[in-house]
């Protein structure tokens, strides 16, 4: 993956907005209905949140650490406290998104 520039959270919403847009007109065109899909869909801040963390696993070269925090020998918690500490690293970036990061925080912690 190529290594972006610093871009603004705008432009990365916008780009997510995009993105969810085109899943959704595909979504409709296979004959889906969007009232049973739309709440499995990602919100837009969200969309950003998974990006962010992408990048940022690719950027700092968090790969390897990744793949031991999900290997099937690893116990739940090594994947969680992995999760814990990329996505408050991102709500501290982007205070903007602290809400949406502790929703997900939220999700994860109750699955």
């Amino acid at each position: 993956m190529a290594r972006r520039l610093p871009i603004s959270l705008e432009l990365l919403r916008q780009e997510a907005r995009d993105e969810l847009d085109a899943v959704i007109e595909y979504r409709c065109r296979l004959g889906d209905d969007p009232w049973q899909f739309m709440p499995e869909l990602p919100t837009v801040d969200e969309h950003v949140i998974l990006t962010l963390r992408a990048e940022t696993v690719d950027a700092h070269g968090l790969g390897e650490e990744r793949a031991r925090a999900y290997h099937p020998a690893a116990d739940r918690e090594r994947a969680d406290t992995f999760e814990y500490r990329l996505l408050r690293q991102i709500a501290l970036d982007h205070p903007q998104l602290t809400s949406a990061v502790w929703g997900m925080l939220g999700r994860i912690n109750a699955a």
